[in-house]
């Protein structure tokens, strides 16, 4: 018992001298020598800004950088989430003056065209789906199982609409006008950014916010994009635009940090709860396509 007790304490300690000087620095990795284009991922659903948003103003910084490109490959996500990383990109556009452009490779839609639409570009592939300019907010009612289950919920509350979207009850006409209320007004921050970004009139827009999404090809007349490519002819086209000769050398940030359990067991997030397993749990409202 002795001996299985110190292995396991050293076990633990070579995976923590491991983990701590291969995966514990937060700074970016960078490859080769003179101009780079960096590509930062915009992956999966958009829940939090900072990691994305972080690695955007690090590359903005960084003089040798002379392009990013952002690789796109997501649904959206929450709307602040969207937003916020929405006016970093357009602070490197138009403050930094660095060109920064988008490459859509599955899916560029909702809150992640909402990102690329403030983009110096977005490039995507002639099978991308873009587009789902909408605002969506979904929870379940499971009053009727409290119901059957013979449990009572009991909420107090001070203001009428404190507990509006409760999951216990049906909502009322006013709360319905209420929370229809905020999702227009969502719309229409979508619209205008998306105008903003694509330098664009509103009413250009407007006719295409019906929360529908399109192909690259189809989405390629309706201005929603500005060239077919794929990422690889992204970045050759990007590399022109800032007079890069030869092949560029593209520069990524780091890797996310792996816990220890990673380490000793594989990837173990799937078994692990995340807020986009509990996407649906919330009473939130989101630029996201599904």
């Amino acid at each position: 018992m002795v001996g299985c007790g110190l292995f396991v304490l050293f076990a633990a300690a070579v995976i923590t001298l491991v983990y701590f000087s291969f995966g514990g620095s937060e700074e970016e990795s960078f490859s080769g020598f003179g101009p780079k284009i960096a590509v930062v991922e915009l992956d999966g659903v958009l829940l939090s800004p900072k990691q994305v948003v972080k690695q955007l103003k690090d590359f903005a910084d960084d003089d040798s950088v002379k392009a990013i490109v952002i690789h796109v490959n997501s649904p959206g996500g929450g709307v602040a989430a969207s937003e916020e990383i929405y006016r970093e990109v357009k602070r490197i556009r138009d403050e930094k003056k660095k060109r920064i452009v988008a490459s859509i490779e599955t899916v560029g839609a909702s809150g992640a065209y909402y990102v690329a639409s403030a983009t110096n570009k977005i490039y995507a592939d002639k099978g991308s789906i873009v587009g789902s300019i909408g605002v969506i907010a979904e929870w379940v009612n499971y009053g009727e199982l409290l119901k059957w289950a013979k449990l009572e919920p009991i909420t107090m509350k001070a203001g009428e609409f404190k507990d509006t979207g409760s999951p216990t009850r049906e909502m009322t006409p006013a709360e319905k006008q209420y929370f229809q209320g905020m999702l227009d007004n969502m719309h229409a921050q979508f619209i205008q950014a998306v105008a903003d970004g694509r330098h664009e009139k509103v009413e250009e827009i407007r006719p295409l916010a019906d929360g529908k999404v399109w192909t690259g090809e189809e989405a390629l007349p309706l201005k929603l994009i500005d060239q077919i490519a794929d990422f690889e002819g992204a970045v050759k086209d990007t590399a022109r635009a800032v007079n890069i000769s030869g092949e560029p050398s593209l520069v990524y940030p780091q890797k996310e940090k792996r816990s220890v359990l990673d380490m000793m067991f594989g990837d173990v997030s799937d078994y692990l709860p995340t807020r986009e397993k509990m996407l649906e749990q919330e009473v939130s409202f989101f630029y996201l396509w599904k």
